[in-house]
């Protein structure tokens, strides 16, 4: 199964993306990937997503981290 990325332009308080960016160094991940992981678990914990599409999500993240 694949899921489609599409592009979203995101407007961000300053400080909040220095402090996604620190985590995302520290995880070994884009900014970008580090703030998809973010909202992912988010939506994970309030039962807006179901934990098939996680693990999905979760694979292909790391098979791209791979290339």
């Amino acid at each position: 199964m694949s899921t489609k990325k599409k592009a979203y332009p995101l407007r961000i308080n300053a400080n909040v993306l220095a402090a996604m960016q620190r985590w995302a160094d520290d995880e070994l991940r884009s900014a970008n990937a580090q703030i998809e992981f973010v909202l992912r678990e988010a939506l994970l914990k309030q039962g807006r997503i179901k934990l098939v599409e996680k693990v999905v999500t979760d694979v292909e993240l790391k098979d791209q981290a791979d290339e």
